[in-house]
């Protein structure tokens, strides 16, 4: 079996087409403003491809697959490993951590659920109680920094998604106490990948996180057709929310940090 790299983004929208929901990432990363950051690999003529996303600390592999094709990952994964980086972050689905394991160490292994609103109309119909969430600009930079050092170190934010407009948040007085934002918005592939959804921890469980998600998401509903999310298998009051806000399971997937061995 013989890695080869995919260039035509035409052959990569047919094949993440088949299951958009699953593939959020890698549609939204064909666009003009992220492809000169990407590189795509497959192992075989109709089989998975894995993305190499270079932006952020340290690249990010993703290599997702489902049903019949997710044994094809462990192959593909192990047909990669002349090329993978010395240090990266993975998102990978089936025994494919395993296979990196001959040659990397593993650390901050968790388990993850991709998420997609399936059931609209329960997000029409939730009610945001108290809170107005308002769009978040680059002004808003300073204050949205020091809520995720507060209330969520570990995230992974690009700030030039803050230019997309699609990061509403909400105060209580002057601080910004709750947000939610986008990893990924694409209104040619219509499609958006949630993320850096996060209340402070004095204020939690009082709906502020719910009420951003819900106001982005009825604002991103006229650009995409799917909506979906990556949130820790083990997270079950986030998990909760999402279902009462239409969110289904779509699939779960490996995410770690992989260092190279000696």
């Amino acid at each position: 079996m013989s890695l080869r790299s995919v260039h035509d983004r035409a052959v990569l929208e047919a094949r993440f087409r088949r299951d958009p929901a699953l593939h959020l990432m890698e549609l939204g990363d064909l666009d003009d403003l992220l492809w000169p950051h990407t590189s795509w690999f497959t192992a075989a003529p109709d089989g998975p491809v894995a993305l190499l996303y270079a932006v952020g600390e340290i690249p990010t592999l993703l290599a997702l697959a489902s049903g019949a094709e997710a044994a094809a990952v462990d192959d593909l994964v192990r047909a990669m490993l002349p090329v993978l980086p010395r240090r990266f972050f993975g998102h990978l689905t089936g025994n494919a951590p395993k296979v990196l394991e001959e040659a990397y160490e593993v650390c901050g292994r968790s388990e993850l659920m991709r998420m997609a609103l399936s059931e609209p109309g329960l997000l029409a119909s939730y009610t945001v109680g108290p809170w107005e969430p308002a769009p978040l600009t680059r002004a808003d930079l300073p204050d949205l920094l020091r809520l995720f050092a507060e209330a969520y170190p570990s995230n992974w934010f690009d700030d030039r998604m803050l230019d997309s407009g699609q990061y509403v948040g909400v105060r209580d007085g002057e601080r910004l106490i709750a947000v939610a934002g986008v990893h990924v918005w694409s209104p040619v592939q219509r499609v958006a990948a949630l993320g850096n959804v996060t209340t402070h921890p004095d204020l939690r469980g009082r709906g502020a996180a719910g009420a951003c998600v819900t106001v982005l998401c009825r604002q991103l509903a006229g650009t995409t057709d799917c909506i979906g999310l990556n949130v820790r298998a083990d997270n079950a009051t986030a998990i909760a929310l999402y279902r009462r806000l239409g969110f289904t399971e779509v699939a779960r997937f490996t995410e770690a940090v992989f260092t190279a061995l000696p």
